[in-house]
Parts: C-alpha cells; structure tokens; sequence
C-alpha cells in the first residue's frame, strides 16, 4: 500500500527526492485555443449566423441573385445575423492536506514541491478537459463524450480506423478538410485531437496497411519521433481524447479560453505545525466557429 504524508515508512535521508511512478500528461489543448481575459463571470458574446452572405431562395429563384444582376436593376439586399450567447466562468479549485514541519524536513520524498507541482497539473488537466468538452459539444453529465450538434461530423468509413481492411482514415481526415474548407476557413494548420488508440490505429494504417506508398510513413521515419503532421493536419494525442472519435478543428480560432483568473498557487503557512498548497483557475471555454469544427465519429469498432 502507498504511503501519504505522515507515514513513517516514507521518511529518510540522502536519496532521491523526486517522486516517481506517474507518467506527465501534459495538458496541451489550452495552447491550440485563443486565451483572452475576462473582467466578469458572465460571459455575453455574439456568434454570427453565416459565413458567406447570399441571397434567400424563393419560389422559382434558387441561384444566387448577387450574381450576374441585370442593369439597372436594384441589389438584393442580404445582412448577416447574431445570436447572442451567455457563457458562465467555472472556478477549478484544489489544495493538499496539511502538511507538518517535520514530514516537509526529513521525508524521502519531497513532498512540498511534488505537491505543489501535482496539484498544479491537476488543475490544469481539469482546465484541458473543460475545452475538450465545450468543442466536441458535450453534455455537462458526460463531458468527455461527444454530441456534435452544431459541428460538422461525418463516420468514419466502413468499419473504423482499427479495421486493417475497409477502414480508411487518409479519406476520413481529407473529408473533414474538405467540410471545414467548405464552410470558407483556412485548412493550413488544422490540429487533429486523438486518443492514443486513434493514434496507434492511424500509424498501423501508414505503415503496415499502405506501406510504401506512403514512404515518408515508414518505419524508420517513426524511430526519428517526428510525430507528425498529416494532410495538413497537425496531429496532437492526448488521453483527455475520447476514444471512438478524431477532432478537428482550427487552432486559435474554433474557441477561445475567457480567463476570469489565472493559474494560481499559494502555500499557506500554520507556524509551526506545517502548510498546506491551494491551487485554483477561473475561465470557462467558448465555441466561437462550430462550422471550424470536424468531429469523424465511430472510428473504433
């Protein structure tokens, strides 16, 4: 059984003070959103309705009425439209136990600075999996479980990315290129979000199932770790990812990160007797582009 704080088993001197057995998960999707400040909790914000203006079909009329008018003919006349929005910041808040004077001295493991760092990482992976949640549309319940309703979503062809035979991710990401495309935003820098399960299935796919032709895929490029960009997509593995599922969205522009109040950490101090680490942030993730948003669905069977 491990030892906590406190527990004479854990005491020592001379040997290696950083605490080992957990791998980093590092919390990485914060960077790939737009991160603004916010001086309120309530977030009002405005998403427009279209992306390319045109004029509205009527009986008889379905071609654009902006095209090849006639001379002297009055413009059809078209206006864009926003629905505001109402966002509310959440507060992620943690803090260790009281830690005593004696057990910060003379413990094998350097409990003070682990704990702050540990705590500082969980706040964080809270943070990540918040905007994980808010741009896959996930319901507040289930928030690492996808439910595109205003994002662009297709299936993944056939049986998913772990058939070796009818599975196709190369045409599944090339779709949501060409969907995110069609919506009139630019593909150059797409981040493809995945799971390791997704990740291991779609270089199985480029090395085992086609090989060489794809030679930048092969075994030896993959012993470089040049892990990779795809299509235009830079691809990103996370175990905050859901598995069944590969998104796609534009980096700083799909959502943006209001921050109410950043990451901070404290040690508060009882004379004598020990401290204790208090760690909190406050924001809260926003869709701004759901169109800029591609989720394949159903990519495991």
């Amino acid at each position: 059984m491990g030892d906590a704080s406190g527990q004479a088993e854990i005491r020592g001197i001379d040997i290696d003070k950083l605490a080992k057995g957990f791998a980093d998960e590092a919390s990485i999707l914060k960077k790939f959103v737009a991160v603004s400040k916010t001086t309120a909790r309530e977030i009002r914000w405005y998403q427009k309705t279209s992306g390319f203006l045109d004029s509205t079909d009527t009986t008889g009329i379905t071609l654009s009425q902006i095209a090849n008018t006639s001379e002297r003919s009055l413009p059809v006349v078209v206006e864009q439209s926003w629905t505001r929005q109402t966002s509310y910041v959440k507060k992620f808040f943690v803090e260790s136990p009281t830690i005593s004077e004696e057990d910060i001295k003379d413990s094998d493991v350097d409990i003070l600075a682990t704990n702050v760092r540990d705590l500082v990482r969980a706040v964080a992976n809270q943070v990540d999996i918040r905007i994980y949640s808010v741009i896959i549309e996930a319901a507040a319940a289930t928030p690492t479980t996808p439910n595109p309703t205003n994002t662009l979503t297709t299936a993944a062809t056939a049986d998913g990315w772990d058939d070796a035979v009818t599975g196709n991710p190369i045409k599944d990401i090339m779709t949501g290129n060409r969907k995110i495309r069609a919506q009139g935003y630019d593909t150059s820098s797409i981040v493809l979000y995945i799971n390791p399960i997704e990740h291991e299935n779609l270089l199985n796919y480029l090395i085992n199932v086609k090989g060489s032709s794809i030679p930048s895929f092969s075994s030896e490029k993959v012993k470089t770790g040049v892990l990779m960009e795809l299509l235009g997509n830079k691809v990103v593995v996370s175990q905050n990812a859901t598995t069944d599922n590969a998104l796609q969205f534009i980096p700083n522009r799909s959502a943006t990160w209001k921050e109410f109040m950043p990451m901070k950490s404290v040690v508060i101090t009882d004379a004598g007797i020990g401290r204790k680490i208090r760690v909190w942030s406050e924001g809260e993730a926003i869709l701004t582009d759901p169109k800029s948003v591609h989720q394949i669905t159903d990519t495991s069977v």
